[in-house]
């Protein structure tokens, strides 16, 4: 009876647009995205995956050129509804993105637009191998994000980078499980080792 309830609410709860949302309060456990309208709650990060992000965010940053910023755990619109209908949001772990967008943003009020990401980071944990892997996949490629990597923290930790071609979406290039390192979008080199 309750499980019906539950699905009554959800269902009948009006379609959010991106301003809408840019607008919600923060949620106080875990947080929210939004998929086509509805709100999709997550819980919140493992003490060992906000660990790795800090690290792994350390290391980016540090080698970022001067155009560029590296952002955690922000809202970002994947501009995939025109205004004022139903939107798609999602809270990437880490992304890299261009700093005119910042000051836009800041200017503007709203969020980040996906069409001024570079690259996209999420570092699994075990409730979310198959969004990350999956779903956020096929959201970030339909978003035309250039760089989707997909970092794995179990033994050994993984790095699975993936970039847009024009015709089928991401190609998965080979996953790394000791120094990745990158030309694009920008020259990187990361020790995987360093996030334990």
């Amino acid at each position: 009876m309750i499980a019906m309830r539950r699905h009554h609410i959800e269902s009948s709860a009006p379609l959010l647009t991106i301003a809408e949302y840019a607008v919600l309060d923060e949620v106080e456990d875990g947080y929210a995205e939004l998929h086509e309208g509805r709100l999709l709650m997550s819980p919140s990060p493992t003490p060992e995956h906000q660990l790795a992000m800090f690290t792994l965010g350390s290391l980016i940053h540090e080698q970022l050129p001067a155009h560029l910023a590296l952002v955690l755990e922000v809202d970002i619109d994947l501009e995939l509804a025109e205004p004022g209908q139903p939107g798609f949001s999602r809270r990437p772990d880490m992304i890299v993105v261009a700093r005119a967008e910042l000051a836009r943003r800041k200017a503007e009020g709203g969020l980040l637009r996906a069409s001024e990401v570079p690259l996209v980071i999420e570092i699994i944990s075990p409730r979310s191998k198959r969004i990350d892997r999956v779903v956020k996949y096929e959201l970030y490629a339909d978003a035309g994000i250039p760089h989707y990597w997909i970092v794995d923290l179990n033994d050994p930790a993984s790095l699975l980078p993936m970039h847009l071609t024009d015709r089928f979406g991401y190609q998965r290039d080979d996953e790394v499980t000791d120094v990745f390192t990158a030309n694009l979008p920008f020259p990187v080199t990361i020790d995987l080792k360093e996030l334990y």
